[in-house]
């Protein structure tokens, strides 16, 4: 017989199995592994991650809407479009803020002597708040990171992120591992279900002292915020300890916000100069 059986293909390079459920634990491997890398090449050392709602517009993008839909007042749905649009005008001083201060703490930290990048701006990579953000860490001149996730809706990367950290994840986890990695400070814009999960997860491993490091936590908007959620109430009823309200702090400026930061990364992480690890910081204490 003169037929051979074609070579099999090694199993790293079989795209049946690496998409199958079997290959499921290489694909979180890769989520890991790739951005690390990605990381350490881009030099980046620490991040400071911006959350909010994805659905904010800037000043005047928000104009334009409520102006569209005021011309448009024969619609059977006029009240709804135009209460949302109002409110549309109402939160866009948010993804205003949410730039003036990732410029601010951008300009700030590219004055600091470092081998590597400090208190990069980093986000979930998707419109609202999040490209706020990068865009004014990209407007301050810095390197600006975006973590998407694939989602049914098809959420596009925004244009301000540094090509080279724009990144892209399938695992929700694995893109909150990343969130939380290098994090050394976290500011929670108004949002919604999606905001409050990221908020209440690192609250929680600090609450429960599962975190190597000092995370600095900004709660933006505070008329916002007591509206949705009252902290109070958690002490009230005994469900945590009067200290773990002190685990943040409110914000309603950018100026403020930025000196809390500033202060907190200068106390915190910009101490005495400590020998550089070749490894990125771990985020828990114990490893299992």
């Amino acid at each position: 017989m003169t037929d051979h059986l074609k070579s099999a293909p090694v199993p790293y390079e079989n795209e049946g199995f690496l998409n199958s459920p079997d290959g499921r634990i290489l694909r979180i491997l890769a989520e890991y592994q790739e951005p690390l890398a990605r990381f350490r090449r881009e030099q980046i050392q620490d991040t400071v991650v911006f959350f909010g709602s994805a659905r904010f517009q800037g000043s005047k993008l928000a104009a334009e809407a409520l102006a569209a839909v005021e011309q448009n007042s024969a619609s059977t749905q006029f009240e709804q479009d135009l209460k949302r649009a109002q409110a549309g005008i109402n939160m866009a001083r948010y993804y205003e803020d949410a730039r003036k201060l990732a410029h601010l703490l951008t300009k700030w930290s590219l004055q600091i002597p470092a081998r590597r990048h400090r208190f990069v701006v980093t986000t979930g990579g998707g419109p609202g708040i999040m490209e706020a953000a990068n865009l004014g860490a990209h407007e301050a001149g810095g390197k600006t990171v975006g973590l998407n996730i694939q989602l049914p809706f098809e959420q596009h990367p925004n244009q301000f992120i540094t090509p080279s950290l724009n990144f892209q994840f399938h695992y929700f986890f694995m893109r909150k591992f990343w969130f939380a990695y290098l994090a050394k400070g976290l500011v929670i814009f108004p949002g919604g279900f999606g905001t409050m999960d990221e908020l209440f997860e690192i609250l929680t491993l600090a609450q429960t002292d599962k975190l190597a490091k000092k995370i600095l936590v900004i709660i933006y908007g505070k008329e916002y915020w007591n509206r949705v959620l009252n902290f109070q109430a958690f002490v009230d009823a005994g469900t945590v300890s009067a200290e773990d309200v002190d685990l943040f702090k409110f914000a309603d400026t950018p100026e403020d916000a930025f000196e809390f930061l500033r202060d907190g990364l200068t106390k915190y992480h910009l101490g005495a100069p400590k020998r550089q690890k070749e490894v990125l910081p771990e985020i828990a204490k114990t490893r299992p």
